[in-house]
């Protein structure tokens, strides 16, 4: 009697699945995975600083193009994006590879969610220490850089480490314009053995299972560590 399931294509395929051809060619699986998850949210952090400080701000010229850009994106399906970057890069720039599309819009997208989270972290500070800070003589954007940012960022920490636990699964749609990420990888191994899909599926299920767990965990550990701190 044959088992029920057989996962030697797991094994067979095992390297593959975690750095595709890498040395000896690009690199793919679960490696370009995280590399894609790791640059894009490192960007996104900047872009969505840069995007809620610029919706906050007292200028009309500055506010609303930020509010417009965050509430288009924000209103449009991620793979949308994928495809404009993916199509539309190239015409404005000539021949780019289809990794940096992915990470520019995986970076926009993320930007409109994260600028969010900043404009929270940043509203929850009391109005009193802005107050406090212009009294001295600071300026708006001093108190902001120098006495409301900082404390706001802490409370934003355990939102960026989710953001970017969504960010690992979004990657997931790279492979809609053929960049090999795990869920790519699979889709290839699986299109040549024709024979385990089940085998195939359940294994790249776990590893999202268990990188997505690893983040949420540490996510719960600094909520904790800062709400400790807070407390002292």
């Amino acid at each position: 009697m044959e088992p029920l399931f057989n996962f030697s294509v797991i094994t067979d395929n095992f390297t593959y699945f975690m750095i595709g051809r890498f040395p000896h060619g690009p690199l793919g699986g679960v490696g370009l995975t995280l590399y894609l998850a790791v640059v894009s949210c490192v960007l996104s952090f900047f872009g969505g600083m840069i995007l809620g400080l610029f919706s906050i701000s007292r200028f009309a010229v500055i506010r609303l193009p930020a509010l417009a850009f965050i509430n288009l994106v924000r209103g449009m399906p991620l793979l949308m994006v994928i495809f404009w970057m993916y199509f539309l890069m190239p015409a404005l720039f000539g021949k780019i590879a289809e990794n940096n599309t992915v990470i520019m819009a995986l970076t926009l997208f993320t930007s409109a969610y994260m600028s969010r989270i900043v404009i929270a972290g940043i509203e929850g500070i009391p109005k009193g220490q802005t107050e406090a800070g212009i009294s001295t003589g600071l300026t708006s954007w001093q108190v902001m850089l120098y006495i409301v940012l900082p404390q706001g960022l802490r409370n934003m920490i355990p939102s960026f480490v989710n953001q970017f636990v969504s960010l690992i699964k979004d990657t997931s749609l790279a492979f809609i314009v053929g960049v090999s990420e795990l869920t790519h990888v699979a889709t290839q191994i699986n299109n040549r053995t024709m024979a385990y899909p089940t085998e195939i599926f359940i294994f790249i299920a776990i590893i999202y299972f268990f990188l997505c767990y690893a983040f949420t965990s540490l996510s719960r550990w600094l909520e904790g560590r800062l709400s400790w701190s807070k407390a002292m």
